[in-house]
């Protein structure tokens, strides 16, 4: 069941142009529109990478089917895309929907943190699990993360947010490339010393059963992919096969010019010959 939308609260920064809007449910929800400037699949791909993530484990939003009418787009003048040359009301219909993370208050959500208070966050170590996603995933894009924290809380945890671009946004496809999908801070992988630092995460991903993958992709609306299911299902055969190849692609962002590990012993940039 899709939760209905209910209000419209505010735009969100970011390039699909998302907004925080109230579910009837009670809870908020940042919700991407099927026409964004980005791609209609960047909504099955922030559903499928984002419940592969909560699979293994990995701090992610909830997710959830959003349903925007077309009474309340009417009648909410900030409900358009902005696509540069003109702007065009977003589409009624069955969106992306991510639960808002922490509160409204200023202070439990930020996007940055200074190194010493990122150095002490509650799960760094799950930024080693998040590149295992991400390199099975192809994410094209750098990892996003936002950090939480309570009131009267100290420490943040951080909650790794927009998985659009994995499979290479709208195109579906897998490029192996060392720096991307990666943080753009070293600091959050310097506590990996070798394949342990990235567990439980990468055993968990390299092991998935294969009825939750495809449960996980079947529950994505048609309307997100352009009905073709051939090819979703072609990316689900793509994504299980790959697998197996999560510790190459962790490698060769290991001995890429970044040195990002630097504890691991024998993790060196390869030797040109």
């Amino acid at each position: 069941m899709a939760v209905q939308a209910v209000q419209q609260i505010r735009r969100m920064r970011g390039g699909a142009q998302g907004h925080l809007m109230l579910g009837a449910d009670g809870k908020l929800w940042v919700v991407k529109f099927q026409n964004n400037p980005q791609h209609v699949r960047v909504l099955a791909n922030e559903m499928l990478a984002t419940r592969l993530a909560a699979a293994a484990g990995l701090t992610v939003p909830e997710t959830a089917v959003v349903e925007v009418s077309g009474w309340l787009i009417e009648n909410t003048p900030e409900l358009e895309v902005d696509l540069g040359r003109a702007k065009v009301r977003c589409v009624a219909g069955l969106q992306f929907g991510a639960r808002y993370v922490g509160g409204l208050m200023p202070g439990q959500v930020v996007d940055y943190l200074p190194e010493e208070q990122l150095g002490e966050i509650r799960n760094l170590e799950e930024f080693a699990g998040m590149l295992a996603l991400d390199k099975w995933t192809g994410n094209v894009n750098g990892r996003q993360a936002v950090f939480v924290r309570k009131a009267r809380e100290r420490r943040y945890r951080a909650c790794f947010i927009d998985q659009g671009y994995c499979f290479h946004a709208g195109e579906w496809r897998f490029e192996n490339a060392p720096l991307r999908g990666i943080y753009p801070r070293n600091l959050v992988y310097a506590h990996v010393a070798g394949w342990g630092s990235f567990e439980p995460w990468l055993t968990r991903l390299e092991t998935l059963d294969e009825a939750l993958v495809w449960g996980a992709a079947e529950e994505i609306p048609p309307e997100w992919y352009g009905g073709d299911l051939c090819e979703l299902e072609a990316l689900v055969e793509k994504l299980l096969v790959r697998r197996g190849r999560i510790r190459e692609l962790i490698e060769g962002f290991g001995r890429s010019d970044r040195e990002p590990f630097p504890k691991w012993v024998g993790m060196g940039k390869r030797m040109v010959i």
